[in-house]
């Protein structure tokens, strides 16, 4: 079963280094998984590309009885806004919840919250182990990347998608809050999986 975390609407400032943009998105609220998605081990469930990623969100969806939030037609994924199922978080709203609405870039010291190079051992290791942020949600940084919705950079990376957190093989300079990485949507490894995200009626 999910435990999805409700989350306050806000604002938040965003940046880029890599294309030299910042912008800042107004938040509605919305809910989100305390911990990524698991196998039956309790480890992140990991190897599942952008396209396996949203299509197991409608499968959450139905198993909940609740409507799809995505329509796939082969290599084309809508998303209907307004639908209550289950879905991935969007880049700002990921962002979001990791800070807890702060602008830190990490949300207590990395030892204590992540499993990276410095202390993973080289493997994912259970959700939910380290300690959590201010609002509840534990591993959004470091054990497993996770992918976002939005693409990265359509003019230049076409339909590459954004991953956010940094993962158990990466050294700490990469877990952090801001850091943001792309890759096309077929793409999956051995660090990557997803949280599930989900909208709040208006």
């Amino acid at each position: 079963m999910l435990d999805l975390v409700d989350v306050p609407a806000g604002l938040l400032f965003l940046r880029d280094d890599r294309i030299g943009k910042r912008w800042h998105v107004n938040l509605s609220a919305f809910r989100i998984a305390s911990c990524p998605l698991t196998d039956a081990d309790g480890l992140p469930l990991t190897g599942v590309s952008w396209y396996d990623a949203v299509a197991l969100c409608n499968q959450l969806s139905r198993d909940a009885g609740l409507p799809i939030a995505y329509t796939i037609d082969g290599e084309r994924v809508d998303w209907d806004q307004s639908s209550p199922g289950f879905r991935l978080p969007t880049d700002a709203e990921w962002q979001y919840a990791c800070t807890a609405g702060t602008p830190d870039y990490r949300y207590g010291p990395i030892e204590e919250i992540a499993w990276y190079a410095g202390n993973s051992e080289g493997r994912p290791h259970p959700v939910g182990r380290l300690l959590p942020n201010a609002w509840g949600l534990h591993d959004m940084l470091g054990n497993v990347w996770e992918w976002c919705w939005d693409l990265y950079d359509p003019a230049a990376y076409g339909p590459y998608r954004i991953f956010r957190g940094g993962g158990f093989a990466d050294e700490e300079r990469s877990i952090g809050s801001t850091v943001r990485r792309r890759s096309h949507p077929t793409f999956a490894i051995e660090d990557l999986g997803f949280r599930v995200a989900q909208s709040v009626p208006g």
